[in-house]
């Protein structure tokens, strides 16, 4: 055999030799890197500053804890130096946070499991927290005076926050802090949701909810409140939804048009959403642009019908939809219970005693829905199969927001034993 074509097929062999070399160090670098990270639920604690950190599933034992404001005392220094901030402030503790600084909305881990980032209506910013150093890695003040809502991106790199009191969301790296884009909503945005595998977000708006105009009669000064879908690549509006024509259009012209949270189903053709007083949800059908069925949840006799006494216009505050799409799972928020749904027949199952439930989510393994009890300081697990409690673990003060999440996977936390 000539001696160039022997030298080209050593060549050749060589190149192999390394391309499949660097493919196993590649996949053998990746399985380091997930194996090193655990899965787990954060819980905001609203009120404490804390964001406890829980098993994402089975026995939900904690993990650890984290001090979401270690900047607290520059924050509250820099508010006291500013008459605007402070008058914004006072009026969150006051009106939104019943008597409380609002410390964690909302929190998700960045795709390495390094850092947790977190919205901090309070302070109206978003920060990113070092888990290993407790130490901020960079601060997002947002637009106006308060943070509300996140969602995160699919591949885990860009957070979505509401700027409740600017009338518009901001799109950030999560690795970095910088503002990618950003878009206007209704007044009040409020949830934010990647949908389509990453491809929209979409945003509601719930207006004002801290006014005692709750009567239906005095709707119209609630604001403008409608949902936002935007491109998630250019930010730019793609379309708007105004759920008042579509309520009126099946008679229901007395309910609110405020979107709170909302489930959407795996194949993102229907979303089930509350709206503010009701007791209940509604599936809106996204291709024929209506709503297909609304269902009614059994009102607490115990519960007061003056709707000034609810929390910030809440009925129920909180939905969530099993992995299969099968089961949705609603917090009955001023009703005090929780309750798996039958998404086909929409029958509820057993009511679950739960204390101001105000979140609902999916456990890490798909089993369960979890709750936050922020009457309770709890967060309480149900059965997606058989709509019975699991189990309840206590957190901190007012937990809201819970969020599944990752961890280095020997993380323990400072308050760890």
């Amino acid at each position: 055999m000539p001696a160039s074509r022997t030298r080209h097929l050593c060549s050749v062999a060589a190149a192999l030799v390394l391309t499949v070399s660097a493919t196993a160090t590649a996949a053998s670098a990746a399985a380091d890197s997930s194996a090193a990270l655990r899965e787990v639920l954060f819980v905001g604690n609203n009120w404490d500053g804390t964001a406890t950190v829980l098993k994402s599933s089975g026995d939900f034992a904690k993990v650890g804890e984290i001090n979401v404001v270690p900047d607290k005392a520059a924050r509250i220094a820099e508010i006291n130096a500013d008459p605007i901030k402070w008058i914004y402030y006072t009026a969150i503790r006051n009106e939104v946070g019943q008597g409380h600084d609002q410390y964690v909305d909302d929190m998700y881990s960045t795709p390495d499991g390094k850092s947790v980032v977190v919205s901090r209506p309070s302070f109206a910013d978003v920060v990113s927290i070092d888990l290993a150093t407790d130490k901020i890695n960079w601060r997002f003040p947002v637009a106006g005076y308060r943070a509300d809502h996140m969602a995160v991106s699919p591949d885990g790199t860009r957070v979505a926050v509401s700027a409740s009191t600017a009338n518009k969301v901001q799109v950030l790296d999560i690795n970095t802090g910088k503002e990618l884009g950003e878009f206007d909503t209704g007044d009040k945005p409020h949830e934010n949701v990647f949908t389509n595998g990453g491809k929209y977000i979409w945003n509601m708006a719930i207006g004002e909810v801290t006014t005692s105009l709750d009567d239906p009669s005095w709707d119209w000064t609630k604001g403008d409140r409608h949902i936002t879908v935007v491109d998630a690549t250019t930010y730019k509006t793609v379309k708007t939804i105004d759920m008042r024509d579509r309520l009126d259009a099946i008679g229901l012209k007395d309910f609110s048009d405020a979107v709170r949270p909302a489930a959407f189903t795996p194949d993102w053709s229907k979303m089930y959403f509350q709206v503010s007083f009701f007791n209940g949800f509604l599936e809106y059908d996204i291709a024929s642009d209506k709503i297909t069925r609304v269902k009614t949840l059994p009102a607490n006799p115990a519960t007061s019908t003056d709707r000034t006494t609810w929390l910030l216009d809440s009925r129920h505050h909180g939905i969530s939809m099993s992995p299969d799409g099968t089961k949705l799972c609603v917090a009955g928020t001023m009703d005090n219970y929780a309750t798996v749904v039958d998404r086909a027949t929409l029958q509820e199952g057993p009511l679950v005693t739960a204390s101001t439930p105000y979140w609902a989510t999916v456990s890490g393994d798909g089993k369960d829905c979890i709750i936050s009890e922020s009457g309770a300081d709890q967060v309480t697990a149900i059965d997606f199969a058989t709509g019975q409690k699991v189990t309840s673990v206590p957190v901190g003060d007012h937990p809201q927001r819970v969020r599944l999440g990752h961890v280095p996977a020997d993380w323990t936390g400072s308050s760890a034993s």
